[in-house]
């Protein structure tokens, strides 16, 4: 009897543990480094040349193990918004997994862990890759962040992760996404910046000022849309030393008038002096940024607008950095071409460009500087936008000819109108090394 005793004893002790386990595994769904797995995942979002892409995503494992098969994993998403339309064969279906390895639960390799990172094959023709819709519609203009679901399935255990617990963006995490200017009564300004990891005494500022269709309210929008976010990389801090990189955020388009309808230098926008105060204000709150090394560039609606704030204050920039330049020649009179022929200036268009038509902002632009006895400006000119990374057919990949904005991204702009290398000091420059050296 006593032996019975003892075995029935031990087993409620056996079946209380087993609950307690039961019950802590549960719990510790709430713990991402834990050996636990969920149904839930995280998902990596990181902007490319043509724009922002899911490229990974983390998935937690039942047990720790130190080698994954990408080949045992599928995923399948679906893209949707409340306002934007879809097209149908972009609102659902399988993404590729192309690798997979062994992670923390942010996707860092470690050899054993409790994580698998499965990356995601990303291209410019896979729009089920894009967080982002572009849209026309009143409501939801430009581009928007669409609710992109995931499922994940280990077709060899029939487990499946479809719950979204965590966003990362590499990059873009590392600006302060909460800035706002009141330029206007009830009238705001977002902006996202970045402070320098590395800085001396004085650091310089880089301003980007975006494309038509990422104006609204979230900051995130032209650092992914934009491909911005890359002016806190590594390697381009390198170039100025550590550098504060400000992104403000137009809540409409930076070319548009008093009626809302787009100028291209005719009349006044409505934007370009609570722009100023926005700068302004940021330096001066930041006293450790260096006035003599501010640098103002844009793309398309982004270009006009730098283009306008040099215009209209000559002195305050060291140099601007201009692609897709939507400022139309016509409009800018020759006592403006004058005063400022001594700013520094490095324009980037492709000659396909049927958006911002070269012939009628860029080329004239550029000619009437250099007529004017402009030293100090330069623009690349290419034939199309093309694959720089070589994966898409590189020469013979072709962007929409608009894009220009790119190969001042990468810094990959590096000679003048005329085909020749720019130099400083007898030295070739590619664009930010050439701008990191300007200073009024």
């Amino acid at each position: 009897m006593t032996v019975l005793k003892n075995i029935l004893n031990k087993a409620r002790g056996f079946l209380l543990i087993t609950l307690l386990l039961v019950g802590t595994r549960n719990a510790y769904a709430f713990f991402p480094d834990h050996g636990v797995a969920t149904t839930e995942y995280t998902l990596v979002v990181e902007g490319f040349d043509w724009g922002p892409a899911v490229n990974k995503v983390i998935v937690g494992l039942d047990a720790p193990a130190s080698t994954v098969d990408f080949k045992d994993f599928s995923v399948s998403v679906e893209r949707s918004h409340n306002c934007a339309d879809i097209p149908a064969n972009q609102a659902k279906g399988n993404r590729s997994v192309v690798y997979a390895y062994i992670s923390d639960s942010r996707g860092k390799r470690v050899k054993e862990g409790t994580f698998a990172t499965l990356v995601l094959g990303v291209a410019p023709n896979m729009p089920l890759g894009s967080p982002f819709q572009y849209s026309q519609k009143a409501g939801c203009r430009g581009n928007t962040w669409v609710d992109y679901k995931v499922t994940v399935t280990d077709t060899k255990n029939n487990k499946t992760w479809n719950k979204e617990k965590n966003r990362l963006m590499p990059l873009v995490d590392d600006f302060d996404l909460t800035g706002k200017f009141k330029y206007e009564e009830g009238k705001a300004m977002s902006y996202a910046s970045f402070t320098p990891k590395n800085k001396g005494a004085k650091s310089p500022l880089i301003i980007w000022l975006h494309g038509g269709g990422e104006g609204g309210t979230d900051p995130t929008i032209p650092l992914l849309g934009n491909k911005a976010a890359n002016y806190a990389f590594a390697e381009m801090q390198t170039f100025f030393g550590g550098a504060y990189v400000l992104s403000p955020q137009c809540p409409g388009a930076w070319m548009h008038n008093k009626n809302g309808v787009t100028t291209h230098g005719e009349e006044e926008d409505v934007y370009n002096k609570g722009l100023m105060a926005l700068i302004k204000d940021f330096v001066n709150t930041h006293p450790d940024i260096d006035k003599k090394r501010i640098y103002v560039g844009g793309c398309s609606n982004g270009g006009y607008m730098a283009l306008k704030l040099i215009l209209n204050e000559p002195g305050y920039f060291a140099a601007g950095y201009i692609s897709a330049l939507a400022y139309q020649s016509q409009f800018i009179s020759d006592p403006q071409i004058k005063s400022i022929k001594n700013v520094p200036i490095w324009f980037v268009h492709s000659k396909d460009d049927a958006t911002t038509v070269p012939e009628k902002t860029v080329v004239p632009v550029y000619q009437r500087l250099k007529a004017a006895g402009a030293k100090n400006v330069y623009f690349s000119y290419y034939d199309h936008v093309t694959d720089l990374s070589g994966f898409f057919g590189g020469e013979n990949y072709y962007y929409t000819g608009h894009w220009s904005w790119i190969y001042s991204h990468v810094n990959h702009a590096k000679t003048d109108f005329d085909g020749s290398l720019v130099k400083l000091n007898g030295k070739p420059v590619t664009i930010m090394e050439w701008m990191a050296a300007q200073s009024k």
